[in-house]
């Protein structure tokens, strides 16, 4: 790896093939849809096949009482056996009694009846009934001899009994079974032909051109000569491709943003100890300054103090910025107070930066503790102390004399509120709050405080917001979990 490299190199991980066969979508909106057809067929067939039973036995009823109506024709209401057993045959029954009003009538009937294994009464029953008693039919192996009663379509005062097999009616059931569940595949899978085409075209494909799209991107985000093509489709997946197109551009200049980030860190990384012993013959200088009487130089060494303190404080911030990463925390139970404590004593004397030390320029700067003695808390101590620091300083730095720290348990979390008495933000300073490098409110301060804080509290799974920061005061609040997860 070469010396201006930044970043260690990695090999990134293989993109993941693309899903083939049933594992894709349109083999699964396939079978999907087939089986949804095929649900609704079968929703369909339950009614319908005990719609068949039912007109079955009501043209059993309406066949015999036709062939009844042949003994009106002879004068005694009598025929020939031959012919009995002739009509008995086409209306497919063993006997046929009608029951008017006044009396019963024993009209056709064969010699050796066999007997009656069940009975349907076709003026009772309803929906549920005559569903079960279809299936009860289709599921059932064998023959029975079945009597039906209903009331004769030929004359609404006449009620027909007429005895015959079940078995024909179950083979004309399974008949019926058949020819709906053969219609019902030709009318799945032309539905499910349909479907898979038009959601193919309107969903898969661009789908699979979005997929592609981030295969690719992921494998080179640099690369601006494989671009997606935004899509003029006003639905959600034109809006999906044009913001995919945006966030792709957006991501690409970040991600050479954090390049160039990247490379300052890697040079500020290698000029900061020998700046910071410059700095430190400069400091030495300055105090044999302070101690020559002569007024010109008294006058200028104070400044010449301040301008070496702020490139010392710019110089650590930097630094541990680009170098720091994510904290790793050091997890330990504390009293809070004892901590804010601290924070104020160190504001008194001195501000304690990532190692380096700053001299404080208002000696009457003050840290004001308000925490309450029995607020306890699961954290990074030196972590906390140092994004407490880094608040007050930047306090101290926009020229307020007086930070007050408060806090209270708000279960699961504590929640810190650090509120100062200075001039307040600028908008510019609210609108770029968290922006490395461009977020300071002050000349000469590199925006990096508030940015080394927030990395703080996140890393300990809490939050950090402004308050209030127009006026004469600005307020942060600080939410950190009371235990470590």
């Amino acid at each position: 790896m070469s010396e201006q490299d930044p970043t260690p190199a990695t090999k990134a991980d293989p993109p993941e093939p693309m899903p083939r066969g049933f594992s894709g979508l349109s083999a699964k909106l396939l079978v999907l849809t087939i089986f949804f057809v095929m649900l609704a067929e079968f929703l369909i067939y339950t009614p319908s096949i005990a719609r068949f039973r039912k007109d079955y036995l009501e043209e059993h009823i309406a066949t015999a009482h036709l062939a009844s109506l042949a003994l009106e024709a002879t004068p005694d209401n009598m025929v020939n056996r031959e012919l009995e057993e002739e009509l008995l045959y086409h209306a497919e029954a063993y006997s046929i009694t009608l029951k008017h009003p006044t009396k019963r009538v024993l009209m056709l009937s064969r010699m050796n009846l066999p007997r009656i294994d069940v009975t349907f009464d076709m003026r009772q029953g309803n929906f549920r009934m005559w569903i079960f008693d279809a299936f009860e039919v289709l599921f059932r192996d064998g023959n029975r001899v079945m009597q039906v009663i209903g009331i004769s379509p030929k004359a609404e005062n006449v009620v027909v009994e007429v005895t015959f097999d079940e078995a024909p009616m179950r083979k004309a059931m399974l008949g019926f079974s058949t020819r709906i569940l053969q219609l019902s595949i030709v009318i799945s899978l032309l539905t499910a032909g349909l479907v898979y085409f038009s959601l193919l075209w309107l969903m898969v494909r661009p789908l699979r051109r979005i997929t592609e799209s981030m295969v690719r991107f992921r494998e080179d985000p640099e690369d601006t000569t494989r671009q997606l093509q935004p899509s003029k489709r006003t639905d959600e997946i034109g809006v999906a491709l044009r913001e995919l197109a945006m966030m792709k551009e957006d991501v690409r200049a970040a991600f050479k943003q954090k390049n160039r980030l990247a490379t300052l860190g890697a040079a500020v990384a290698k000029i900061n100890h020998d700046l910071r012993n410059s700095l430190s013959t400069a400091m030495l200088v300055s105090d044999r300054l302070a101690n020559i009487d002569d007024p010109e130089v008294k006058k200028v060494t104070p400044r010449l103090y301040t301008a070496i303190d702020k490139a010392v404080v710019l110089c650590s911030q930097t630094l541990n910025y680009v170098s720091g990463g994510t904290p790793k925390l050091q997890i330990s139970h504390f009293h809070l107070h004892e901590l804010i404590s601290e924070v104020a004593a160190a504001s008194r004397d001195e501000m304690t930066i990532g190692g380096e030390q700053a001299v404080v320029a208002n000696p009457a700067f003050a840290v004001i503790n308000e925490v309450d003695f029995e607020i306890d808390i699961e954290a990074d101590r030196d972590q906390l102390f140092r994004a407490l620091s880094n608040m007050t300083l930047n306090a101290r730095q926009i020229g307020a004399s007086q930070v007050i720290i408060s806090a209270e348990e708000q279960d699961p979390s504590v929640v810190i509120e650090i509120t100062d008495n200075g001039p307040g933000l600028s908008e510019n300073a609210r609108n770029k709050l968290f922006q490395p490098f461009a977020s300071s409110s002050r000349d000469g301060g590199t925006g990096l405080g508030l940015v080394i804080v927030r990395d703080i509290v996140r890393a300990h799974g809490g939050y950090m917001a402004l308050v209030s920061g127009i006026g004469e005061k600005t307020a942060f609040r600080l939410a950190i979990p009371k235990q470590a997860s």
